[in-house]
């Protein structure tokens, strides 16, 4: 069946290029959430890891307790908060600090513009105080940006605006609590980083979102998604391919269906104007659920080694290229680098 492979070497050496930018490894927290972006939860929390990762971000319990003795500690973004040592949970909410059991490790999210999760700043001075007074473990205050990856100058009022909360929480005597706010592109765009750890999710996978202008960072994809030929066949001029036939053969030619579709996550796309596979095969017609088709004869076949180019045809963003590919694809890692 069709399969992704994983590249060790290219993980390895984004997280190589992540590390100069952060001044050590372990100021690395890998963004694992979403089965790792459609990477594979488990295969990728192994390589980070490996590589001498300690700290770890996902979405919920489920996805913290499959990987929780890998890190030192997983920050868990959205989930009902449980005591345990290794785990740490993202308060979105005021009112989520009168119900905690105050033995949960608690990262305070505060909304600096996002207007998505988090308290808002005028909020943060009775967040501290309920957070005393009910004796609750101040573990880190973090907020997210939402334009670090566009020219615009939100990203710097943002950071201003956190700077004044690190002030306020330190003010109010939480002298151990870590500070955190860079995502991917805030990190990349950062000359000289000074927090506690950076929440790296698109760039740990090989993908520098920062538009023209910035300085880029030399990233390398680690996904690549192959199919298997399940069928081959000879089309006559004038068969066409597929449901609504809207491939038709212009000559005699070789034709292969191989084991990839929607179902698999691979987006249906527009017959008439053809993805064009890394070998540059075109896609013949219709992507249908569980089959796309080909010219030639080959066993297997790359159908996507760089999602950033992927998703320029798709008109999305690599993120959705990747995180669509079902858990039901193996997923296998191809070691060049131990």
């Amino acid at each position: 069946m069709a399969y992704i492979e994983l590249s060790q070497e290219n993980f390895y050496h984004n997280l190589d290029e992540l590390a100069l930018k952060t001044g050590a490894k372990s100021k690395i927290a890998v963004v694992l959430k979403d089965n790792a972006y459609g990477h594979g939860l488990e295969e990728m929390a192994q390589m980070a890891a490996k590589y001498g990762i300690k700290e770890a971000v996902v979405a919920d319990n489920d996805e913290a307790l499959r990987i929780r003795e890998l890190f030192n500690n997983i920050l868990v973004l959205g989930d009902t908060p449980r005591v345990d040592e290794r785990l740490s949970y993202a308060i979105p909410e005021l009112e989520s600090l009168r119900h905690i059991d105050p033995e949960v490790k608690v990262e305070l999210k505060v909304d600096t513009g996002m207007h998505r999760n988090g308290i808002s700043v005028g909020e943060v001075d009775e967040a501290l105080n309920l957070i005393t007074d009910r004796g609750i473990r101040l573990f880190g205050v973090m907020t997210h940006y939402r334009s670090a990856d566009e020219l615009t100058s939100e990203f710097f009022w943002q950071k201003k605006t956190f700077a004044s909360v690190k002030s306020r929480v330190r003010q109010a005597g939480f002298d151990t609590v870590r500070f955190h706010s860079c995502n991917s592109a805030a990190l990349l765009r950062s000359e000289n980083f000074d927090e506690a750890i950076a929440r790296v999710g698109i760039a740990i996978y090989g993908f520098d979102t920062l538009p023209e202008g910035f300085k880029k960072t030399d990233l390398r994809p680690v996904l690549s998604l192959w199919a298997r030929r399940a069928s081959r066949r000879t089309l006559r001029p004038g068969q066409r391919v597929g449901y609504g036939g809207e491939f038709t053969a212009p000559k005699t030619m070789k034709v292969s269906t191989y084991d990839l579709g929607y179902g698999d996550g691979w987006p249906r796309g527009d017959a008439q104007v053809p993805y064009v596979t890394e070998e540059g095969h075109k896609i013949l017609g219709r992507v249908s659920m569980d089959y796309l088709s080909l010219e030639g004869e080959a066993e297997e076949v790359c159908i996507m080694r760089d999602a950033a180019r992927a998703a320029r045809y798709f008109r999305t963003i690599p993120y959705e290229m990747t995180t669509a590919l079902q858990p039901t694809l193996s997923r296998r890692i191809r070691k060049e680098r131990e």
